[in-house]
């Protein structure tokens, strides 16, 4: 599962309706260029694919007052939204992915209900006591000498396992506990757009410099 199609509908979702500089803005704002493939070059690709896909319906606007190009500005069809929540509930209840696919996955966890957020967090978390347990049964050597250096792969399997169940229990208990505001209770924080938070255009100009440090 690529993470920049849920990562580009899940934006263009938040706003309604969006161009493809916004959807950059916020996903550099969210720091994905960072933990994930969503690259400016990457993200432009991703939204005329899914409008080739007919995921995403295409709207030429009107020229800026200041002379500029017209803009294309995206929004989801129904079908859209369906492969949006799709890759959201596979991306939080699946193992074996890339990190990036949870992390996609937990920036849009309040586009569920509270209910189906937990219910997917409790297969994870099921889903990674089984493998834990597999590994350590069938695949980690009686004796350390055993398999030499070869053993510790098994141990980092154990390690980041156990590190991520805690982390799953602990989110459940957070939103047991009623944390954010998920589909179907009121209205969401927009303070995730860069438009609505005072500290984008920081974070965003630290991003460039670190961009153009790295070539």
């Amino acid at each position: 599962m690529s993470a920049i199609r849920l990562l580009v509908l899940g934006a263009v979702r938040l706003r309604g309706r969006a161009h493809g500089y916004q959807v950059r803005n916020d996903l550099e704002f969210w720091g994905a260029q960072h933990w994930s493939n969503a690259k400016p070059g990457s993200i432009y690709h991703a939204l005329k694919q899914l409008a080739k896909q007919e995921l995403l319906q295409a709207h030429e606007s009107a020229p800026s007052a200041a002379g500029g190009p017209p803009r294309t500005e995206y929004e989801l069809t129904p079908a859209g939204d369906a492969e949006f929540l799709r890759l959201l509930r596979r991306s939080l209840a699946a193992i074996g992915e890339k990190p990036d696919v949870l992390t996609s996955g937990v920036g849009f966890l309040v586009d569920l209900s509270r209910e189906e957020a937990l219910s997917l967090l409790g297969r994870r978390l099921e889903a990674l006591e089984e493998w834990r347990a597999e590994v350590a049964e069938e695949w980690t050597p009686d004796e350390p000498a055993e398999w030499s250096h070869i053993g510790e792969i098994m141990r980092l399997w154990i390690h980041h396992a156990e590190s991520e169940a805690q982390w799953t229990r602990e989110l459940v208990a957070r939103l047991e506990a009623g944390a954010y505001v998920m589909a179907g209770e009121g209205e969401r924080d927009l303070s995730v757009l860069v438009e609505r938070n005072p500290r984008a255009a920081e974070v965003l100009a630290r991003s460039d410099a670190v961009r153009r440090r790295l070539g």
